[in-house]
């Protein structure tokens, strides 16, 4: 069941240093919401607070609050790895278990959460590949090493692995700087098709990619160096990329700065 997020004056840190202040934003569940801004901003920070991978680094921190259908995903009697667990992530390289067969690079997340009969465990697999548009390519071969397929598989084969474990929400970091038009394409198509049942946030430095897959666009920067990031504007898609309502957006989206 996809589920509403919302950050309440979130400030992400690594140490003394804020790297994020005071972000305050709202995504819908089944929709589609894309982080843009220039390197350094913080997208990839708030991102990975959502799903509570910002704390893995030593010394990170946030305040503020996450929210997850009015759950702060950061209290106190909260386990990170559930949280984790319902919020999958897809990351910027595609990081398929290299010395595991595609079928068990899907099972993965399952067998860690108990799931031991194969009857179950075949069937996710081949739902998950469905899902993620790989089933018909791999089909037949599913022992092979999931290192072995191409760039834009194995990106294919890490969403399967995400959504094997039913999560609520997907994240995707960059999910397509590395792949060539076609795979990036057929990712930008799954992300369509996958809005359906999850809520997905993507960070992408390809503005056209957000405005062609996105229903809403965050567009953050800093004031300067050494400074912390912010969201400048939220708003949709549409909005963001015609008539933004702040300046610097629009000098972003034109190709003024950044």
């Amino acid at each position: 069941m996809a589920k509403r997020i919302e950050l309440e004056k979130l400030s992400c840190f690594y140490g003394s240093f804020e790297a994020v202040q005071d972000v305050s934003l709202v995504i819908e569940p089944k929709s589609v919401t894309a982080f843009i801004g220039p390197s350094g901003c913080g997208k990839s920070t708030v991102l990975r607070s959502i799903n509570r991978m910002h704390e893995v680094t030593p010394g990170a921190r946030v305040g503020g609050r996450v929210l997850l259908d009015e759950d702060d995903i950061y209290g106190s009697s909260v386990d990170p790895v559930t949280v984790r667990r319902n919020i999958g992530m897809v990351f910027q390289r595609a990081n398929p278990f290299p010395t595991m067969s595609i079928y068990d690079n899907v099972a993965a997340g399952l067998r860690l959460n108990g799931t031991r009969k194969k009857s179950l465990l075949d069937d996710a697999v081949e739902r998950s590949l469905r899902g993620a548009g790989l089933w018909k390519e791999v089909d037949g071969r599913l022992n092979k090493a999931g290192a072995s397929l191409s760039g834009g598989q194995q990106h294919r084969l890490c969403i399967a692995r995400a959504i094997a474990v039913e999560p609520e929400v997907l994240l995707m970091d960059e999910p397509c700087s590395a792949l060539d038009p076609i795979s990036t394409l057929a990712i930008e198509d799954l992300i369509g098709e996958l809005k359906d049942q999850y809520t997905i946030v993507i960070v992408t430095h390809n503005m056209q990619q957000a405005s062609r897959v996105s229903d809403r666009t965050g567009f953050f920067n800093l004031d300067g160096v050494g400074k912390p990031g912010r969201l400048v504007e939220m708003d949709k898609t549409s909005k963001i990329f015609t008539n933004p309502a702040q300046k610097r957006t629009e000098d972003y989206i034109t190709g003024r700065f950044g």
